[in-house]
């Protein structure tokens, strides 16, 4: 497989989804209810997503996508398998918040190997390779220095649609962090977050049950720029596809700032 030819792939795809969203922004957004749990589609989710999975499937005919709103697009159980989220931020934008991207991801044999996120508003894109570091779209490493503030860390806040608002640990958590941070982000758009902590814009990000299709490109892509990805209880994490909501729960930040953290939520 050759992991070059198919990041080239996806960042054409993702910007043009990219694209797609930033023109479908400038007029009337059709929206609709998705689920019970108060979420939302809209018209730019399902033309970014075809567009996503024709660009894909053209190039890679006989491998599995697995899309947001489409769910599994091709046969279940194959090694190569692609991650669609393509509006990530979608109740932003049926709020007219510009803040929302566009995430890609390639797995194999469950675990992923390739991570693009896409932002349309800014035109930029950052995309990792397992093992080979993070980049910008200009080529430009991605690799966030430590800092320490007196008045805490800037953290964002990530959980899964399905976590209930009484939650025990939910609560636990939320008190805990808004306590001591200095500031706790709930962007509604997981993927701008891994973005920003790849950059090294905020100093961390605490996931509560994240949502599947958007973690693994996410995670790499920080990973890959250095950040370090914990369990809630300090243990080893990987973002596999696989697995159950509470395998999804995590601590991310740079190394030397990730054992405060941690300290911290126990």
């Amino acid at each position: 497989m050759d992991l070059d030819h198919a990041r080239t792939v996806a960042v054409e795809a993702a910007e043009a989804a990219g694209a797609l969203l930033l023109e479908g922004m400038r007029g009337t957004v059709g929206i609709r209810a998705k689920g019970v749990a108060g979420d939302v589609v809209t018209d730019l989710d399902l033309a970014s997503e075809k567009l996503l999975l024709e660009r894909i499937l053209t190039a890679f005919p006989s491998h599995s996508v697995i899309a947001e709103e489409s769910g599994l697009v091709g046969a279940a159980g194959g090694r190569w398998t692609w991650l669609v989220d393509p509006l990530d931020g979608t109740n932003n934008v049926a709020i007219g918040l510009p803040a929302y991207v566009v995430g890609v991801a390639l797995c194999h044999d469950g675990r992923p190997v390739l991570g693009v996120v896409h932002e349309p508003v800014s035109a930029q894109t950052w995309s990792a390779i397992r093992g080979r570091g993070a980049v910008t779209s200009s080529g430009v490493r991605l690799a966030p220095s430590y800092s320490s503030s007196p008045h805490g860390p800037v953290l964002a806040w990530t959980q899964g649609y399905g976590v209930r608002r009484d939650d025990a640990t939910l609560r636990g958590l939320r008190a805990t962090l808004e306590l001591n941070a200095r500031r706790l982000l709930q962007l509604w758009a997981p993927l701008l977050s891994w973005a920003m902590l790849a950059r090294g814009d905020i100093d961390g990000i605490v996931g509560y049950r994240a949502e599947a299709v958007d973690l693994p490109a996410g995670a790499l892509l920080a990973r890959e720029a250095g950040i370090e990805i914990r369990t809630l209880d300090g243990g080893p994490f990987e973002a596999c596809i696989d697995g159950s909501p509470e395998d999804r729960s995590f601590v991310a930040a740079h190394p030397r700032a990730l054992p405060g953290l941690l300290s911290l939520l126990h």
